[in-house]
């Protein structure tokens, strides 16, 4: 029993270590689009590479399509990016108590895995819209960007995964809990 506890703590140390990758990897992806947004629209005409602008060098490439298509992919990977930053960090926080509890078998644990996992399927889903949205607004100022496909970044199976081990932990602890009770109550008439 031992053993196993210790490599559920094990993964547990894995998904804080990942966990914390990915929320770097997020925010330096976001602030990536961001300043590459900012910059794009400030000094897009004004900033020459032999003569030639990073506006015009976009139009003449074939994989890139257009400059409203840079734009729209660039808003729209900022907002992705904040949201899975986002989600990230709520793993680290749930990784970091658990490994804190020495057990995934507290309420409070599993209170924070059922959060965890609506949030997995909500926030991607809500910054997909988002994403849409901003996409669907700059396009109506350039007309010949690309359709917007971001790949699939919804979750839902991760989530429910998430819901599903939160309903077992918590059942774990309330065991915990009612064996715990009857100890001391075995304790109390001397067995």
């Amino acid at each position: 029993m031992q053993s196993t506890l210790k490599t559920i703590q094990t993964i547990s140390k894995i998904g804080k270590i990942l966990s914390k990758i990915v929320f770097i990897f997020c925010i330096v992806g976001g602030c990536f689009c961001l300043v590459g947004l900012l910059s794009l629209a400030l000094s897009s005409e004004s900033f020459k590479i032999g003569g030639v602008t990073i506006h015009g060098l976009i139009e003449k490439s074939d994989k890139i399509g257009s400059i409203g298509t840079v734009y729209g992919a660039m808003a729209a990977g900022t907002v992705l990016c904040a949201g899975e930053a986002v989600l990230a960090k709520m793993a680290q926080r749930y990784f970091k108590n658990e490994l804190a509890a020495g057990t995934p078998f507290t309420l409070a644990g599993a209170k924070e895995m059922l959060r965890l996992g609506i949030c997995t399927i909500c926030i991607p889903l809500g910054t997909m819209v988002v994403a849409h949205i901003i996409y669907g607004i700059i396009k109506h100022f350039f007309s010949d960007m690309a359709d917007f496909s971001p790949g699939n970044i919804v979750s839902v199976g991760l989530g429910v995964m998430f819901i599903i081990m939160s309903l077992i932990c918590r059942y774990g602890a309330e065991v915990m809990c009612e064996a715990a009770q009857k100890g001391e109550q075995y304790e109390n008439i001397g067995v």
